[in-house]
């Protein structure tokens, strides 16, 4: 091979689907990955079953610290395998500015390094989806009443903000079309 010859490889672009709890991420990231895209699912709820396993309830109330490293650690593991994929479009179900957003929103204290890793780490678009009352639901995960997941959408959005992302607000509407308006809004 001719050693003037670059091989190019496709950048995988990276996309996050963010928003406060009960806000229909799950399924806009299963209607996605149904329609051939490839997807992470949110680590978070892993963490938690892992943790209630071992007789600790909710690990983030107990020790937020712990969790968001756990949560940090796996949004970059995703990061890196995203990287390795010959995809030319990958979904994410959160990225690692939402364990900021997250530590901000509780007012806990987090090591200067969580803020380098959102430098780092960078995704190539991001939607965020607003609280909707209406789909809105509890379960043994999600602990949030749905005022605390609007003010956690806005501590998303200021988060994002902050480290340079213009979120694109998915409008309310059904699986399908809050799935169409995000294809059609990747450029």
């Amino acid at each position: 091979m001719d050693a003037n010859v670059e091989i190019c490889r496709v950048k995988t672009r990276k996309i996050v689907i963010t928003g406060g709890p009960g806000t229909g991420k799950t399924s806009v990231i299963q209607a996605l990955e149904e329609n051939g895209y490839f997807c992470f699912h949110e680590v978070s709820r892993e963490i938690i079953r892992e943790a209630q396993k071992k007789g600790i309830d909710q690990l983030f109330l107990k020790d937020p610290l712990l969790f968001s490293e756990l949560l940090l650690e796996g949004r970059i593991r995703q990061y890196e395998d995203a990287e390795k994929l010959t995809s030319k479009i990958v979904f994410l179900d959160r990225g690692v500015t939402d364990v900021v957003a997250y530590m901000n929103y509780f007012g806990n204290d987090y090591p200067p390094a969580f803020n380098r890793v959102c430098r780092e780490y960078i995704y190539d678009k991001v939607f965020i989806l607003p609280p909707w009352k209406k789909i809105y639901t509890e379960d043994n995960e999600r602990y949030e009443t749905y005022e605390q997941a609007v003010e956690i959408h806005d501590e998303l959005a200021r988060s994002y903000a902050f480290h340079g992302y213009e979120a694109v607000e998915v409008p309310e509407g059904t699986i399908a079309q809050r799935t169409s308006f995000i294809l059609e809004h990747l450029e």
